[in-house]
């Protein structure tokens, strides 16, 4: 049999925003993975057709609970979000969307870990979409488009948004920042700076479960989570006056992964009730309106070849002591 070398296989026909939207409002899983790409994409054509995306999804949005979930690599994060997404799927009906935001290599910026291979299971099932995206060094561990990734999900007709960070021990303001409820994955037997956790990050969760409650761990977990009470105790209360719980689990056997969910519907209808469901969303809103005005103007200024040159020059004169760092960024300022 004789070899075409000049054979091309014929391109995927690209959607227009029209196509894209309307499949995705129909719940067409092809539709919302292009979706997502297009959001994604650093060409500068397809912004444009991005915000005119976003803007056509984000009436039929925000009708989700969106739940950050965090904790350093090796906890076990992807094996709870598959065990936590298959009971929610199981026991409402609900459809779930995993946004899992891998680390970047720093040299290709791309994902190195594959999370549809770590829920082979999960990604199987009709009602669920995972979604992994490389991180691309993004503070916090979440992607850029991340925000507007839950957006473009609860359009897509997802009731549970699902957000894995890396979990490395940088801040994880950020995704406190675009979720309704944070919750914090632990281990037994490793101090808090072993485990890379700081207590920001506890003070922000909303629920602290010690995985790998299972065997000859699990004593250790029952002891680690009575220490987490405790601490959690010290810590100034939430503005939403919601008690952050603390319990044990093994994802690996799916033991207590229902009180888990138990835990975020009751905080789900308590915050709901009292109104602070809907105060800290607009609050969010609001943070993100300024930190994408801040990031847009940053990056406005530094296309700039002008601006660019001062900036680099000015920036060889604090290096060498020529002018002090005050100065350097007054005169730069002024010149935009």
């Amino acid at each position: 049999m004789s070899i075409n070398k000049n054979y091309k296989p014929s391109p995927k026909e690209q959607l227009s925003v029209e196509q894209i939207f309307s499949g995705l409002t129909k719940g067409n899983v092809r539709a919302l993975s292009e979706a997502i790409t297009l959001i994604e994409s650093k060409k500068s054509e397809d912004h444009a057709n991005a915000i005119d995306l976003i803007n056509k999804c984000l009436p039929h949005s925000g009708n989700s609970i969106r739940i950050g979930i965090t904790g350093v690599p090796g906890v076990g994060k992807s094996t709870f979000i598959e065990a936590l997404g298959e009971y929610i799927i199981q026991s409402t009906g609900k459809k779930v969307a995993v946004l899992a935001i891998d680390p970047s290599s720093k040299v290709s910026k791309g994902s190195i870990l594959g999370d549809k291979t770590r829920m082979q299971k999960l990604s199987a099932n009709e009602k669920a979409f995972i979604r992994p995206s490389a991180s691309a060094g993004s503070l916090g561990g979440v992607a850029n488009a991340t925000r507007e990734s839950i957006l473009l999900c609860e359009a897509a007709g997802y009731e549970v948004i699902l957000i894995e960070t890396v979990g490395v021990g940088q801040s994880e303001t950020e995704v406190a920042e675009m979720v309704d409820f944070f919750l914090l994955l632990m281990l037994a037997g490793a101090g808090d700076e072993l485990q890379g956790i700081k207590r920001g990050i506890m003070e922000m969760a909303d629920a602290i479960f010690i995985n790998k409650a299972e065997g000859d761990n699990l004593k250790n977990s029952e002891k680690a989570a009575i220490q987490y009470r405790s601490a959690i105790h010290l810590f100034p209360p939430k503005e939403n006056l919601w008690t952050p719980v603390v319990d044990i689990c093994s994802a690996i056997e799916s033991k207590n992964i229902d009180k888990a969910w138990s835990v975020i519907d009751d905080f789900y209808q308590s915050t709901n009730n009292s109104g602070m469901f809907s105060q800290v969303r607009a609050k969010q809103n609001e943070y993100w309106f300024v930190k994408n005005t801040e990031l847009l103007i940053q990056q406005k200024i530094f296309t700039n070849a002008e601006l660019l040159k001062l900036h680099e020059e000015l920036k060889q004169k604090v290096k060498l002591g020529e002018v002090s760092p005050l100065v350097a960024s007054v005169e730069f300022v002024s010149k935009i």
